[in-house]
């Protein structure tokens, strides 16, 4: 049994009196289900934002929780450091069935389903244009099946998905990990990954607006890191591919996953893509130069008669320093 990280008296002191209040420990509750708005709160506890925004104030301050900006947005969720756990204790001493818990988790139901019905529209809308890019390569279904099995080797607690996209990299590995975090620069497109992760009730797995060439994260934070259809779109792979290795704890594992070379020149013209794919030595030199040792290189060719005309390239490579605390994972 772990043994809950010691505080100073002012800091538990700060922390116990910040929850000691109707109103913030519902929030914390609430947090602990979910990323959420000044404005949801205001919708599902009924009180004015200033009210709401003050409450946020005294629980960021004292550590309970955290707060991130998405362009005019700011989202506030369980903090992953401070005190976390004193957090935690607190929300699962709560009685689930209690009528002012059950009411609120009530109102957090519609405002994800309100989310949900957004990212819908929002994906009715460019469909169209995503199966059209869908059907010149690969099959999802055998994409994944080659992602699963590049890091089937040893199990991995915490993943890190640059630029996430729809969060479906999260919802694959979900199950597996403890903690499952997605990056994206576009706000449409992490809506519909907190829509996808609400709909699957993967808690431990969040998602915010973030830079891939300058993360806001520490060093050695993540196990894996997943790089999947995005170097394309960028003006310096070799550069993302480094702040990538940064991020990954010795041992950890980086897997990119991209296009191989091709002459589609409409994805460049009407998708901004920038790159039309990239031949396996020139990841490799980016790996290699990130200081990462390659382990695995395949392509997966399309389907005969399945009209694609473009294969899909992973590279699995691993940081070659040595964890011995890490060595066994629980």
């Amino acid at each position: 049994m772990t043994t809950p990280s010691q505080l100073p008296f002012a800091a538990l002191n700060g922390a116990l009196k910040a929850a000691g209040e109707a109103t913030r420990l519902r929030i914390l509750a609430l947090l602990g289900e979910a990323e959420l708005t000044v404005s949801d709160l205001t919708d599902i506890l009924r009180q004015s934002q200033p009210r709401i925004s003050r409450h946020l104030k005294l629980l960021a301050e004292a550590a309970l929780i955290e707060r991130f900006r998405e362009g005019s947005w700011a989202f506030f969720r369980q903090g992953e450091r401070g005190n976390t756990e004193l957090a935690r204790a607190l929300i699962a001493r709560l009685d689930p069935a209690d009528p002012v818990i059950a009411r609120d988790r009530e109102r957090l139901a519609a405002v994800r389903a309100a989310r949900v019905a957004a990212a819908q529209t929002y994906f009715r809308r460019h469909a169209a244009q995503w199966d059209r890019i869908r059907k010149l390569h690969v099959t999802d279904e055998a994409v994944e099946a080659a992602i699963v099995a590049a890091l089937a080797e040893c199990p991995f607690r915490s993943l890190l998905d640059l630029g996430t996209g729809t969060g479906r990299m999260l919802e694959l590995f979900g199950g597996e990990i403890e903690r499952g975090l997605g990056l994206d620069l576009s706000l449409d497109m992490l809506a519909l990954a907190r829509a996808r992760l609400d709909r699957a009730g993967l808690r431990h797995c969040s998602v915010r607006q973030g830079d891939i060439y300058d993360l806001a994260l520490p060093k050695d934070s993540f196990d894996v890191v997943i790089i999947h259809q995005v170097l394309h779109f960028l003006d310096d792979a070799a550069r993302a591919i480094a702040e990538a290795a940064r991020v990954l704890r010795p041992g950890g594992r980086l897997l990119v996953i991209d296009f191989a070379p091709h002459d589609l020149e409409f994805l460049r013209e009407e998708h901004a893509h920038r790159r039309l794919g990239f031949a396996p030595e020139a990841v490799t030199q980016w790996l290699d130069a990130a200081g990462l040792d390659l382990v695995r290189q395949q392509s997966l060719a399309p389907e005969q008669n399945s009209g694609g005309k473009i294969a899909v390239s992973l590279w699995l490579a691993r940081d070659p320093r040595i964890a011995i605390a890490e060595r066994e994972v629980a």
